[in-house]
């Protein structure tokens, strides 16, 4: 009875790239393994097609132009996490939850979620402090003339 393929053609390909790929990985000596391969310095090396052009300037006229959008997130943001229990993704909300398992006896999940608590109280004073830091570069955009929009 003959053999009857059952993957289409361009999975079948796949499968078969990537089995000669395993038989050339295993077909390597062992003196090619041990034997560090020697950086390479030629243009291929060079013009990686990960690699991304080194940054001209600081991005100044960029970042004034999305000043109010980024002071929004931040407000947002901050409104959210100072919300009450009410609040999905609150600091209150998540100290509600962290009692609930406390009274409940459930001390893994208590565990679990008071890392959490303490990982968005953190998130709340970085938040704040990136907030005053946008005040600073607001009032540099607006003295350079790059103002919101230009």
């Amino acid at each position: 009875m003959p053999a009857v393929n059952r993957l289409p053609s361009g999975r079948r390909a796949g499968a078969l790239g990537a089995l000669a790929l395993a038989g050339a990985l295993l077909a390597t000596t062992p003196a090619a393994q041990a034997a560090p391969a020697a950086p390479s310095t030629g243009p291929a090396a060079a013009t990686s097609p990960t690699a991304l052009p080194t940054p001209t300037g600081d991005g100044a006229r960029t970042i004034c132009k999305r000043l109010p959008s980024t002071e929004g997130h931040l407000t947002n943001a901050l409104n959210r996490l100072n919300g009450n229990a009410t609040v999905a993704g609150s600091v209150a909300r998540l100290e509600q939850r962290v009692a609930n398992a406390k009274a409940a006896g459930h001390t893994e999940v208590e565990t679990y979620l008071n890392g959490r608590l303490t990982a968005r109280k953190a998130l709340v004073g970085t938040l704040k402090s990136r907030q005053d830091d946008l005040k600073s570069v607001a009032t540099w955009c607006a003295a350079h003339g790059k103002g919101a929009g230009k």
